[in-house]
């Protein structure tokens, strides 16, 4: 298994960065993607602050460790520049918190953060056609949650997706122990969603392909 979108006390997470990965790797994930909440107050101190222990963990944990950012409730005119200062320093990947249903995410930010070309646009709510199209176009992974809330436009997303091309994938927006589940949980998640077993399987081979594109930009 694989996660890359998970949250430490960096942000609103439980967890240190160690425990986190400890917790993942019991858990029988093989890599773990630490995305923190940010906006242009504290990206650059996340960044520097947990970049330093990827390797380090990495080694003495047995399991890869990325770490990117979720730019989070930024003005859909900030995501490019927010997505490039995170690039600048360092970000592996970046996620854009999309336009949940339950939070109030600003109109404009599923399709900003496709322009900006980020690597995936979680729980994108009730995204339309025309962006998921655009995903498709430009190679955005469109995510699938297990999180609560989050997760009630799962249907409607990989409906779309899978309408249009678009390349899903499977994550769980842990905050928590308890929200890094088991494989035979995801796998219930995605085929609820929609997704039957080859679709499932292909959405869980997309995040091994973002994390060899990963290590080959190492």
């Amino acid at each position: 298994m694989i996660d890359l979108h998970t949250h430490t006390i960096f942000s609103d997470g439980e967890l240190i960065p160690a425990e986190l990965i400890r917790r993942a790797k019991f858990a029988g994930y093989k890599a773990i993607g630490i995305s923190d909440h940010v906006d242009e107050t504290n990206l650059e101190f996340v960044l520097k602050s947990i970049l330093p222990i990827k390797k380090k963990y990495a080694l003495h944990m047995g399991i890869e460790v990325f770490i990117g950012v979720e730019l989070t409730h930024v003005s859909p005119d900030l995501i490019p520049e927010c997505t490039e200062l995170a690039r600048k320093n360092g970000a592996e990947y970046v996620i854009v918190h999309g336009e949940t249903i339950v939070e109030p995410v600003a109109r404009g930010t599923n399709l900003a953060a496709l322009q900006a070309r980020v690597d995936i646009l979680a729980h994108p709510g009730l995204i339309t056609v025309e962006e998921v199209k655009l995903a498709a176009e430009l190679g955005v992974f469109l995510e699938i949650t297990t999180r609560k809330g989050h997760s009630y436009t799962n249907g409607h997303v990989a409906r779309l997706a899978l309408e249009h091309g678009a390349r899903l994938i499977i994550n769980n927006d842990a905050h928590a122990p308890g929200d890094l589940v088991s494989q035979e949980m995801r796998k219930k998640i995605a085929l609820g969603s929609g997704l039957d077993q080859r679709q499932w399987i292909e959405a869980e081979k997309n995040s091994e392909a973002l994390v060899q594109k990963m290590l080959n930009n190492r």
